[in-house]
């Protein structure tokens, strides 16, 4: 009993020594890919945020697309050497919602909005001295209404924290 005890704290310590402070803010940048727009960060704890973003999709026929993430970060599985950031793996859950666009015929939203399941897989870099992000992630997509289908988003991007 002992033993587990000591392991959770191990594994506990770098998730706590995430310098909350110094991301304490909204970040807002761009993400590129698919989707390609503006991006905003709000972290709640040292290991837990929210994401969101407004983008156009280029994916089946152009159109706005808006999401929302709730994610869970883990600082222990990267630990790069020779680097002073810090870079945590995250995975999430969240919506996505596709505009419809009646100006560009042939893809499934020509008629409907698109309501989904997003489930993001990334890569962190928090820089040390700077209050800057950048990320890379991949997030299949399981459309549910008005059908559906499977989609997958794949972007990169910064933000800067005010």
């Amino acid at each position: 009993m002992k033993k587990s005890i000591i392991s959770v704290v191990i594994a506990l310590v770098p998730c706590s020594a995430f310098p909350a402070a110094a991301f304490d803010g909204i970040g807002v940048g761009a993400i590129v890919g698919e989707p390609t727009g503006i991006s905003v960060k709000k972290w709640l704890s040292p290991t837990r945020a929210v994401d969101f973003a407004a983008a156009w999709s280029f994916s089946e026929n152009d159109s706005l697309q808006l999401h929302g993430d709730y994610l869970f970060h883990d600082f222990s599985l990267l630990q790069p050497q020779g680097i002073t950031g810090r870079m945590p793996l995250y995975v999430g859950l969240g919506l996505r919602m596709k505009l419809k666009d009646s100006n560009n015929p042939g893809g499934r939203n020509e008629h409907d909005n698109l309501f989904g399941v997003r489930v993001p897989l990334g890569v962190n870099y928090l820089f040390a001295d700077a209050p800057v992000d950048l990320f890379a992630e991949l997030a299949p997509i399981l459309d549910v209404a008005p059908d559906s289908n499977f989609d997958i988003n794949a972007a990169f991007g910064a933000r800067f924290y005010f």
